[in-house]
């Protein structure tokens, strides 16, 4: 994996856009039906594969606004009063999350469960430490979701901790979870396919956030660097001189920003290296609004293959025909 050490890349996505009790998850609503699983989940990836995999036997509610930067989201009081209720806590994990893990931890009923998803899915020997996240500061990289390998892996973990708590509908979590993996399994092969168009097999990727490390190992992709840095502010001038020169001597074709957190600074360089600014990709924001029929991992994901791969001057007909739908009806509150 080559990378450009362009600047010190930060552990988020960009400055939070909203107070913490802006778009917060209404505490206070009803769980649902009487005998569903309440779950609790923090970004919305999470949740959308947790409402494919639970479906109608649970009550389904995120923890953390769509749009916002989960690595530094503080949540408010009141998410207290959720987790409190929640027989099932979703993190990602691998330190992602940690003031939702603690605040879970902090006030969850004595028999709920709190699952780490990263944790059991990826050993701590492949674990991805890079100059968005140095091994020093004992954060590995912690977007695994984007890879749809690990995408199934979470599917896993969701569909045996649900079955375990909720032995009388575990047919009904497993046959989803089968379900989503055939899924997972499509898009994956799609993107296979359509990765091979890319001119020269010059699979490069220069990203603002660092979220696609795992997806990169698994897919042959080369992970060139990531721009944003650690204060979640734009480059500084001289930061921003020495990544003009290296997209120039690399030729890097388009410069991947984000549709959550737009920079006019990158916008500027692709101006003056010549390079594409692409501003829409997205690590944790589904497109759409909750209900629309793209408003899920699975909508996330081909969103995101398409765009890097037409940015770079390949085709996507595998994925362009792909079947996105949800397995299981998606009824989860996915806070804005």
């Amino acid at each position: 994996m080559t990378l450009l050490r362009l600047v010190t890349a930060g552990a988020g996505a960009a400055a939070l856009l909203a107070t913490a009790a802006c778009g917060a998850p209404d505490s206070s609503a009803s769980p649902g039906q009487a005998g569903r699983l309440t779950v609790a989940t923090t970004v919305a990836p999470i949740t959308s594969i947790a409402a494919n995999i639970g479906g109608s036997r649970i009550a389904l509610t995120g923890i953390v606004p769509e749009g916002t930067n989960s690595h530094t989201y503080e949540p408010p009081p009141q998410v207290s009063k959720l987790l409190s209720r929640a027989d099932v806590v979703f993190v990602n994990g691998l330190k992602l999350e940690d003031p939702t893990y603690e605040l879970a931890l902090t006030n969850k009923k004595k028999d709920a469960r709190i699952v780490q998803i990263g944790e059991q899915t990826l050993p701590a020997s492949e674990y991805i430490y890079d100059f968005s996240f140095p091994k020093q500061d004992g954060k590995p990289n912690p977007h695994l979701w984007t890879d749809p390998l690990f995408a199934i892996k979470y599917a896993g973990v969701i569909a045996k901790t649900l079955s375990e708590r909720d032995p009388a509908n575990a047919a009904y979590y497993e046959a989803n979870r089968q379900k989503f993996v055939g899924k997972a399994t499509a898009l994956s092969d799609a993107l296979r396919a359509d990765q091979a168009t890319i001119p020269g097999g010059r699979k490069d990727l220069l990203t603002y956030h660092d979220a696609y490390a795992y997806f990169g190992r698994d897919y042959g992709w080369n992970i060139v660097g990531a721009v944003q840095p650690s204060n979640f502010e734009d480059p500084q001038p001289k930061e921003i001189a020495r990544l003009v020169d290296q997209i120039r001597a690399r030729k890097v074709p388009v410069i991947f920003g984000s549709e959550v957190f737009p920079s006019k600074v990158l916008a500027q360089i692709g101006k003056e290296t010549g390079a594409r600014y692409e501003s829409s990709l997205r690590d944790d924001d589904l497109p759409g609004k909750p209900g629309d029929p793209q408003h899920s991992w699975l909508g996330l994901m081909r969103y995101d293959f398409r765009t890097m791969i037409s940015g770079l001057g390949g085709t996507t007909k595998a994925l362009d025909a792909l079947d996105t739908a949800d397995v299981a009806p998606d009824k989860a509150d996915y806070p804005q």
